[in-house]
């Protein structure tokens, strides 16, 4: 059985303006060098991320419609513990006290997402409009304008309307197209004048294949060797639609951008010397970040994907391949649809090539032929799938810079979880991630690689999607056992406001003391932290009294 770790959602979203222009990368030059001290250009822009269904909860408050993610967590079994995000961080009600900690932080954006089922509870727009839906995002967007914060909105983070996914079958169906660009246009109408920063999709690689191959996300179908495909296909073209949408209609009176936000873990060769795994590595980045984005930049497939499933298909009998087709026309209505790409980026596999005979049957995996290794020396303080590797990163933002001329590249996704139940807030491991990743970046910088932002995911613990409340994120903890959520600072909270202050590593003496300073300044939060618990832990003895009668 082919098995894999499939990158989650918590990942590192780079926003990129769209260049065509592309030269070779160079696969032999993987400089590890050591710790960069320097700084960041004067303007650059510190965020936080989150989205919807991760954090919002309110999950049929005030007219909101059911998503394809309320309607997956009913099923047990499908998420770890069967949680479920219905209440999650309660950010629908405790969205101010989040800008406040936002403001304290001297953050410069905050990256969230506008859930599709609260503004339209059908899905479509000819049908209803939510204007509580309406009024909530309205009052965000209006306070972290007034806090001087950047709003940097996403249009879809998984959450489908279910009922257009059990009418339609969601991405699976062209009609989702024109859907999403009446939701997108809805947005624009209503928050365009204060919204300048626009994604239109966060991780389609997920959502394609997670949702559609795999099933381990919703809406949990396993389709395998088409449905990834297709969905993946009908993405692109509504990216393109709600671009050109916007192009067209608002641009000039608003004066905003738009564009979509990709995921994918770094691919090195086992050995860079040797051309199959030159190959093979570039192949694993190809089905990856190359699937979305070389037809957004270049307005088709890459060559590798096309060559590879078509073989497949053409040896496993089919008339034609698995992966769709675009026309002349839509090639050239799809090319140059972006005015940032989002770069998602976490962790870093070695890879080698591997022989999937088409008798195995269908698979995106199969497809690629390849194995993806890890070297264990590498630390791997958070998820399974999650490995420290910042090289990587580097390695990731320079591939960009040649594969796709430069472009301009906002950093709107990257951090680290925790594995173990949350005792401790001194999170050293994560102030280690984000100093040891943030630096790669400012060494991509040096590179020539135009990046102007990162954003740090995430503000909170939240939803983890299939992995439920086990993983946690967040640079603020969340108690999600007591039900006002109350959120207490992490270390890492105030390691990132040093690094937001100092606009990067000014000098090896003031880096060195920031973890030490930070670890003292979290003694308190996990005094306050203690005290919650123990005085939970009073009320429910309390309310449970232990009989001892027969």
């Amino acid at each position: 059985m082919l098995q894999r770790c499939i990158l989650r959602t918590y990942h590192v979203l780079a926003l990129v303006l769209c260049v065509s222009a592309r030269e070779d990368f160079d696969w032999t030059k993987n400089e590890k060098t050591s710790f960069y001290y320097s700084t960041f250009p004067t303007g650059f822009s510190w965020g936080a991320g989150s989205s919807a269904y991760q954090t919002e909860g309110a999950w049929n408050i005030d007219g909101k419609g059911m998503s394809i993610w309320d309607a997956f967590t009913r099923k047990k079994g499908k998420i770890f513990l069967n949680d479920t995000g219905d209440t999650s961080c309660d950010g629908y009600n405790k969205f101010k006290d989040d800008i406040t900690l936002m403001k304290d932080m001297k953050l410069n954006h905050y990256r969230f997402s506008i859930s599709w089922p609260r503004i339209l509870p059908s899905g479509l727009k000819s049908e209803h409009i939510n204007e509580k839906g309406i009024k909530y995002y309205e009052d965000l967007i209006n306070m972290l304008l007034d806090n001087k914060i950047t709003p940097i909105v996403i249009l879809y983070h998984w959450d489908l309307p279910q009922l257009l996914q059990e009418k339609y079958g969601g991405w699976q169906n062209v009609t989702m197209v024109n859907y999403f660009n009446d939701f997108a246009n809805l947005c624009f109408e209503r928050f365009g004048h204060k919204v300048k920063y626009w994604i239109t999709f966060n991780n389609p690689w997920s959502i394609a294949v997670e949702g559609y191959e795999t099933g381990e996300h919703a809406p949990g179908m396993k389709l395998k060797g088409t449905g990834a495909y297709k969905a993946a296909h009908h993405i692109i073209k509504a990216h393109a639609k709600v671009w050109h949408t916007y192009d067209m209609q608002w641009r000039s009176k608003q004066k905003g951008m738009v564009g979509i936000s990709l995921t994918a873990d770094w691919g090195e060769p086992v050995d860079i010397s040797n051309q199959r795994d030159i190959e093979a590595a570039e192949r694993y980045i190809q089905f990856y970040l190359g699937w979305f984005a070389t037809p957004i930049f270049n307005g088709d497939y890459p060559q590798v994907m096309k060559d590879y499933i078509g073989r497949k298909s053409g040896q496993q009998g089919l008339g034609a391949s698995r992966l769709p087709v675009f026309s002349p026309q839509e090639k050239s209505y799809i090319k140059g649809t972006c005015d940032f790409l989002g770069l998602g980026h976490f962790t870093t596999r070695y890879i080698t090539p591997k022989n999937y005979p088409s008798g195995l049957g269908d698979s995106y995996f199969a497809d690629r032929d390849l194995a993806e290794l890890v070297d264990p020396k590498w630390p791997d303080p958070g998820s399974e799938w999650l490995y420290s590797v910042p090289w990587g990163f580097r390695r990731m933002l320079n591939f960009v810079k040649t594969q796709y001329g430069n472009p301009m590249v906002y950093v709107t996704e990257n951090g680290v979880s925790e594995k173990m139940v949350c005792t401790d807030l001194c999170d050293d491991w994560r102030m280690q991630y984000f100093k040891d990743y943030i630096n790669e970046m400012l060494k991509a910088v040096k590179d020539g690689v135009n990046v102007k932002g990162y954003t740090a995911w995430s503000l909170l613990d939240n939803f983890e999607w299939d992995e439920g409340f086990s993983e946690r994120f967040g640079l603020y903890y969340v108690d999600f056992s007591n039900k006002n959520k109350p959120r207490y600072p992490k270390a890492s909270v105030q390691f990132y406001k040093r690094i937001i202050s100092s606009n990067g590593f000014p000098n090896q003496r003031e880096v060195e003391s920031w973890k030490r300073k930070s670890v003292e300044t979290c003694a308190s939060s996990n005094q306050l932290l203690a005290a919650a618990r123990r005085k939970s832990q009073g009320n429910q003895e309390k309310a449970w009294p232990v009989h001892d009668e027969v």
